[in-house]
């Protein structure tokens, strides 16, 4: 039974005429969480004091995609190539506050067309003040920007409500709504929650849960010569950024009344813990109601964090805390218990793998960056030839200067970095025998021809998608004095 249904979708995927009668599509949930570090699970250990019951439960009975990765670690661009399967460069959405660019096509409006029922509930985040229905969903439960941890106010189908409670709490009752109603057709929900983006709250029941736990701070925290001597010089100016460690924006973590870094560490850990409880519900309520077996649930984040690494907080650079995300899949039936997915995928991959699995005509999707993850979960997929590396790309933001314009490569082994539009240096990893990119090797002469080859490899790739025009995002409202340098 599996092995045909699998085999349907991935003869869907590739264009092929089913010759017998195709199995009813499968549903799909998508949860999206907001800068849910890869590493921050419960199956994996890290921190040990850290509880993800629901995340476990899934890993256990479906899939872990070890190596997932974002194109931008950046909320709402992140979010954008999750729905279109492009590169930021190419759908266009490059920041926080930027509107969807008319004209773009989301996967969701071709599962419509399809027969999928199709809904959105949460944390849309693109065009910063929107919240209005997007193209695509027959159902629609969204705020404006970031929104607020509590008492949300939800543009409900057009029309606004204020709830009271936990904002993510309060999304799950929405969801589970959705879920349960009865139906014919087969249904498509995309779930976006808030958490756990900063500043971190907890739900009230989870408050203080970690507060006695001990926490370890990361190996390239500290700032001395053996964390930066190699690396470029804008990473430990960072540090002294609104970013970094030892901010002037708002001051040092350990001066009162600002939260000491393990408060910031553990707030953190208490928020993953309630995003679980509600991951959670989705899962018991496929379980309870069997529609387990015939649905698919993706958990992804939109992209890393970083707690301290390099002496930082945030994303947006090229670091493995900022780039990879975690990522599991469960659908009885069709992905086996305890899958372990090393092959490196991307959120461009999302929308070719969900439109493949529900067998929708993808033709009128402009054509996309990623690739099908599909056959992948088939028992012979050590044998399916992959991509080999994976393209990174951030583009320097006025409001947020500490960061710059970025573009990586990165493969099993290596990861080179380019930095534009700064007088420094760039940036290479052996991500095997340093994987918490520590040692930069951009100047070791027996590195010389690998970063030569993949420096290559990374412009013929900008240029192949027409990268390398840079968009530029006019600072309207800025005020002279924001561009002066902190004293």
């Amino acid at each position: 039974m599996a092995a045909a249904i699998l085999a349907a979708a991935i003869a869907a995927s590739a264009g092929a005429q089913a010759v017998a009668a195709a199995p009813a599509p499968r549903n799909i949930v998508l949860i999206v969480s907001d800068d849910h570090r890869y590493d921050f699970m419960g199956f994996l250990g890290r921190p040990a004091f850290l509880e993800t019951p629901a995340m476990d439960r899934i890993a256990a009975r479906g899939a872990h995609f070890a190596n997932a990765f974002v194109g931008t670690s950046l909320c709402s661009p992140s979010r954008a190539s999750i729905l279109t399967g492009r590169h930021m460069h190419r759908h266009g959405v490059i920041d926080n506050q930027r509107p969807v660019p008319p004209g773009t096509v989301f996967f969701p409006q071709l599962l419509r067309q399809a027969g999928y029922e199709t809904a959105f509930i949460g944390k849309w985040h693109m065009g910063h003040d929107d919240d209005a229905p997007q193209p695509g969903f027959d159902h629609w439960a969204s705020f404006r920007g970031q929104g607020e941890y509590f008492d949300p106010t939800i543009n409900i189908d057009g029309e606004r409500r204020t709830f009271e409670g936990y904002t993510d709490d309060v999304l799950a009752d929405l969801a589970l709504r959705f879920i349960e109603r009865k139906r014919e057709k087969p249904f498509f929900l995309e779930l976006a929650f808030k958490s756990v983006h900063y500043p971190f709250q907890p739900p009230p029941r989870h408050r203080g849960r970690y507060g006695a736990s001990k926490v370890e701070y990361p190996a390239t925290m500290a700032n001395t010569e053996d964390n930066y001597r190699s690396q470029p010089r804008w990473l430990r100016e960072r540090r002294y950024s609104i970013h970094g460690i030892d901010h002037m924006e708002t001051g040092r973590f350990d001066d009162d009344p600002v939260p000491s870094f393990e408060d910031l560490y553990r707030s953190y850990c208490e928020a993953v813990r309630g995003l679980d409880d509600n991951i959670g519900r989705v899962v018991d309520t496929l379980d309870r109601t069997g529609l387990a077996s015939s649905t698919l649930l993706l958990y992804l984040g939109d992209n890393g964090f970083a707690l301290g690494e390099h002496g930082l907080y945030d994303k947006r650079d090229a670091f493995e805390v900022s780039i990879r995300i975690p990522m599991l899949a469960y659908a009885p039936g069709l992905i086996a218990p305890g899958m372990k997915i090393e092959e490196m995928v991307q959120t461009i991959d999302i929308a070719p793998s969900l439109l493949a699995l529900a067998g929708a005509d993808s033709s009128a999707m402009p054509q996309m960056d990623g690739r099908s993850f599909l056959p992948l979960l088939r028992p012979d997929a050590a044998r399916i030839p992959w991509r080999e590396e994976v393209f990174y790309e951030y583009y320097w933001e006025w409001n947020f200067p500490a960061t710059p314009t970025t573009f990586a490569l990165r493969t099993n082994r290596h990861k080179y970095i380019y930095y534009h539009g700064v007088w420094d240096i760039d940036g290479f990893y052996d991500l095997a025998t340093d994987p918490c990119e520590r040692r930069n090797l951009i100047d070791v002469p027996a590195c010389r021809d690998e970063i030569e080859r993949m420096r290559a490899r990374l412009f013929d790739a900008i240029d192949a998608a027409g990268g390398v025009s840079l968009p530029i995002r006019r600072p309207a409202g800025e005020r002279l004095d924001q561009r002066k340098l902190p004293r």
